[in-house]
């Protein structure tokens, strides 16, 4: 029997020759297999630069505290595609099996006869496939690129369409300027339907989402710190909206970003019918919200033991220049409570602003140890990466993995142990978890 990876591979075969971006190929498909985007729970689809997962994650932990079973689809995956799947069951949710992945990919394989489509594409639609035929509450949705023509984007009327945080990103798909960006991320919104646009970095994102979603005719319109605030008060979560307000502990993900992501989290599922959840529910779910990947403190496995003795060792897949800055928002933070020098350990894609990202670690970063990113032919070379680095006035070294980076450090005479991130792929994330033996769960 195939596995999931032998049908990947051959769905890479069908990708057609030119991108043409459009919904055409995945509604084609979707109509063989007897259309399943029309038969799902209630769906919250979720677009944005920055922080879709960490609010998907947000919106998971809460809907399961109140007792529900959540569907969710994110992408991408770090270690394993399943990960990509995970399937509401009563008490928490769990990764699709093997089984019925394979499954739900040779029907769609057997359906779409040979027809050119994009890998996200029929994985996409296997996935609408398996979640319309498992029973839960809700669907939580993440585009994977865009919005406005993102292969999630055949769901009619969602229980509620957010956008969070837009910033500058894959500019040869969707434009050079933010207006344009957030005008492909606000595809999502759909007339009659919730709108959930998250407090935004930039007046012309902001904008530019709040006219777009006023023209397609979504309702209500929530616009963020307008229609509801997000604050932190003596280091608690302050959200208020016509409803109310909730006085909630700081939520578990690091991060000053994050407490915007847990705001827009609440705001979202109570625009889409979800308001009647006692506060308990609310305070579980951002105390137990787990995103690997982004932002997590790695105190257990095989990497901790190779760093320096009392050493922190901190991961994020963040890439681009407004990761950068959360990134090092929070490095910063963590440099307030305990002055440890910050060594930043990263690998990039040639086809992510590298300088931009590390121009946020100026000042801050003792130094930046450029490492590969295995198995990845749009990885920049770590040579090439250290020398970006440089550029921006940053001292740099090159190793040939982040194992040998971290043994690396034990050369340093340091004033304390140091503190480590590892940064600049969610590739390399994955990378990290598989080799420190900590896989997503």
């Amino acid at each position: 029997m195939d596995s999931s990876d032998a049908l990947i591979a051959r769905f890479l075969a069908l990708h057609p020759k030119t991108i043409d971006l459009s919904l055409g190929r995945i509604q084609r498909l979707l109509a063989k297999l007897g259309h399943p985007e029309r038969r799902l729970p209630p769906v919250i689809h979720v677009a944005g630069t920055n922080g879709k997962g960490s609010t998907i994650a947000f919106m998971r932990a809460i809907l399961e505290s109140a007792g529900l079973a959540v569907h969710v689809y994110t992408s991408p995956h770090l270690v394993r595609f399943h990960e990509r799947i995970r399937l509401g069951r009563f008490g928490g949710g769990q990764y699709v099996s093997e089984d019925r992945l394979v499954e739900a990919f040779r029907r769609c394989e057997a359906v779409n006869a040979g027809e050119p489509i994009t890998v996200f594409e029929i994985t996409t639609a296997a996935a609408l496939l398996i979640f319309a035929e498992e029973p839960a509450d809700v669907l939580l949705l993440e585009v994977g690129l865009g919005g406005r023509f993102d292969a999630t984007n055949v769901i009619d009327r969602p229980a509620a369409a957010v956008v969070t945080p837009i910033g500058h990103d894959h500019a040869e798909y969707l434009g050079t300027t933010l207006a344009a960006i957030a005008k492909e991320k606000a595809g999502i919104f759909k007339r009659g339907c919730p709108a959930v646009i998250a407090p935004q970095d930039y007046v012309e994102a902001d904008q530019t989402l709040h006219d777009e979603a006023e023209r397609i005719g979504a309702s209500p319109l929530l616009i963020g710190q307008q229609d509801f605030s997000i604050h932190e008060e003596g280091g608690r979560l302050v959200y208020q909206d016509e409803k109310g307000l909730l006085d909630l502990p700081r939520p578990k993900l690091t991060g000053r970003h994050q407490f915007t992501n847990a705001g827009t989290a609440i705001a979202a599922l109570r625009a889409a019918g979800f308001e009647q959840f006692e506060t308990s529910a609310f305070e579980a779910g951002l105390t137990r919200a787990e995103w690997p990947g982004r932002l997590q403190r790695l105190s257990k496995g095989r990497l901790p033991e190779i760093a320096p003795h009392g050493s922190e060792l901190w991961l994020d897949g963040g890439h681009n220049i407004d990761g950068g800055r959360v990134l090092a928002a929070a490095m910063a933070d963590q440099s307030e409570r305990n002055d440890a020098p910050l060594v930043v350990i990263a690998g990039m894609l040639g086809t992510k602003d590298s300088q931009a990202f590390f121009k946020n670690f100026s000042g801050l970063a003792r130094e930046v140890i450029a490492v590969p990113i295995s198995g990845q032919i749009a990885a920049r070379p770590a040579e090439e990466v250290a020398a970006i680095a440089a550029s921006v006035g940053l001292t740099t070294s090159v190793a040939p993995s982040v194992e040998s980076a971290l043994a690396s450090l034990h050369n340093y005479v340091w004033e304390r142990p140091p503190r480590v991130l590892i940064c600049g792929s969610l590739y390399l994330a994955g990378e990290v978890l598989a080799a420190n033996g900590t896989l997503p769960e």
